[in-house]
C-alpha cells in the first residue's frame, strides 16, 4: 500500500469494486479499503447465493428516492445491458427467473471473483480488514488514517460503505457519518425490502399458517405489488411483502387481495350454483391453501354447504379474501432486510458523476445514497451504475 494515489475507496463491495475497476482501467491509481475480513459478503449471500445481479425490466420507476429523477443519469450512462455483457465475457452462466431477474447458474461467488479480477488489471490495490478514520480534507484532496498508523492521501474519495441493512456482515453507519462530517444532508433511513411483524391476533394467525404461501396482490396507498407471499411465525414474508415494506409507514394498513387471478365473488356465485351441495371448506380448498380456507372461515363464522349461503355471506367472503386490511405492527428491522431506504441526500451530489457539489472529489455510490431499487436486481444495478459513473469521473 502507497502513501499516495489518485483515488480512495472506502468499501469493497459491489459498487466500491465497480467503481475501482472502472478508474483503474482510466489510468488511475486506486486503493479500495474495508474494515470486513471477507470482501463482497453481501454480494455472496444474496439470491440464495447465486446473486440476483441485476433486472432486464431496469428503469428509473423501479427506485425509491425523494428526488426520483436523480437516477436516470446514471443508469442510462450504465444500464443492465451492459453488466449482462460483462458477465458474458467472463463466461458465467446466468438465467432469468422470473420479472426480468438474472441470476448465476452456479455461484454469486462468481461475480465476486469476476469483480476483483477486473479490479486487479485495472491496478487497483485492495486492502481488507482495514478501519478507516480521521479523514480530511486537504489543499490536494483528502487525507486519511487507514488501520492504526498509515496516513494515506488522495485527490478524490469515494464513499461506498453501503446501508444498515444485514449489521452481522458488517453493516454501519460510517458512511453517513463522513457525509455528516461534510455538512451533506441525510435522508432518514429506515429498513427496506424486509419483512412485516404483526401482534395479538393477528400474530397468532400468522403463527397457525406458517409456511403456506399463496400469490397475492399487497397494496400500500396507491402502490402495489403482485407476487408470493408467505406466512412466517413472526408475521408475513415472501416477494409482495418485502416489495410493499419499502412503501409502508408505520400506523398504516396494508390491503391483501389473496385470490388476484379471478373475481372471488363470481366464482363462489358460480360453484353455489354448480356444485350446491359442496361444502364451502371444500369449494375454498380449490381456490386457496385449505388451512387458510379453512381460518378465513372460522374468522368469519361463515360454514356450510355452498346452498345454504346468502349473497351477503359470500359478498362477505368475498371481501375478505380480496381486500383484506391488517395494520403491521412494524417490520423485522435491519437484521433482515436486505436495504437501507434513506441515505446522503442526493440533493448534493452530481446526478451525473456522483460528486458532492460542496465539496470537490467527495464522492458517493451505491446503498449509502438515498436511491434505493425494488426487490430483483435493481440494487446491484444500482450498485453497478453509480459505481460506474463515478469511475468514469474521478
Amino acid at each position: 500500500m502507497r502513501s499516495s494515489y489518485d483515488v480512495i475507496i472506502i468499501g469493497a463491495g459491489a459498487a466500491g469494486l465497480f467503481c475501482a475497476a472502472t478508474a483503474g482501467m482510466r489510468g488511475r491509481s486506486v486503493l479500495v479499503l474495508d474494515h470486513a475480513k471477507k470482501i463482497g459478503e453481501k454480494i455472496r449471500i444474496s439470491g440464495g447465493g447465486r446473486c440476483n445481479f441485476t433486472n432486464l425490466n431496469t428503469a428509473p420507476d423501479r427506485f425509491i428516492s425523494q428526488n426520483p429523477h436523480f437516477c436516470k443519469s446514471a443508469l442510462s450512462q450504465y444500464t443492465q445491458h451492459d453488466f449482462i455483457d460483462l458477465v458474458n465475457r467472463y463466461r458465467i452462466g446466468w438465467h432469468e427467473k422470473k420479472l426480468g431477474q438474472l441470476f448465476c447458474n452456479e455461484s454469486a461467488g462468481q461475480i465476486i471473483d469476476m469483480l476483483l479480477t477486473e479490479a486487479q488489471n485495472a491496478g487497483a490495490d485492495i486492502a481488507k480488514d482495514t478501519a478507516v478514520s480521521d479523514i480530511q480534507q486537504t489543499a490536494g484532496g483528502f487525507s486519511l488514517l487507514a488501520g492504526t498508523k498509515d496516513t494515506i492521501t488522495a485527490q478524490s474519495l469515494v464513499i461506498a460503505t453501503g446501508g444498515l441493512s444485514i449489521p452481522k456482515i458488517g453493516a454501519s453507519k460510517f458512511g453517513y457519518d463522513i457525509a455528516r462530517q461534510f455538512d451533506l444532508p441525510v435522508v432518514q433511513t429506515r429498513a427496506g425490502l424486509v419483512p412485516l411483524t404483526f401482534q395479538s391476533s393477528m400474530l397468532e394467525a400468522c403463527k397457525s399458517l406458517s409456511g403456506l404461501s399463496v400469490d397475492a396482490r399487497v397494496m400500500a396507498g396507491n402502490t402495489g405489488f403482485s407476487e408470493g407471499l408467505l406466512f412466517t411465525h413472526r408475521g408475513l414474508s415472501g416477494p409482495s411483502i418485502l416489495q410493499i415494506s419499502s412503501y409502508w409507514r408505520e400506523g398504516d394498513d396494508i390491503a391483501i387481495n389473496l385470490y388476484p387471478a379471478s373475481d372471488i365473488l363470481q366464482i363462489l356465485k358460480d360453484q353455489r350454483k354448480s356444485a350446491p351441495k359442496r361444502s364451502l371448506s371444500k369449494t375454498l380448498s380449490a381456490l386457496l391453501p385449505a388451512r387458510l380456507g379453512d381460518t378465513i372461515c372460522q374468522d368469519l363464522g361463515i360454514q356450510g354447504n355452498m346452498a345454504d349461503l346468502s349473497d351477503a355471506a359470500l359478498k362477505t367472503l368475498a371481501a375478505r379474501i380480496e381486500d383484506w386490511h391488517v395494520r403491521p405492527g412494524g417490520t423485522e428491522g435491519y437484521r433482515t432486510a436486505e436495504v437501507t431506504l434513506g441515505g446522503v441526500d442526493t440533493n448534493a451530489l452530481s446526478s451525473k458523476t456522483m460528486e458532492c457539489k460542496t465539496v470537490p472529489g467527495l464522492y458517493f455510490i451505491g446503498e449509502v445514497m438515498d436511491v434505493t431499487g425494488h426487490l430483483g436486481g435493481y440494487n446491484f444495478q444500482w450498485a453497478w451504475s453509480s459505481g460506474y459513473v463515478a469511475g468514469m469521473n474521478t
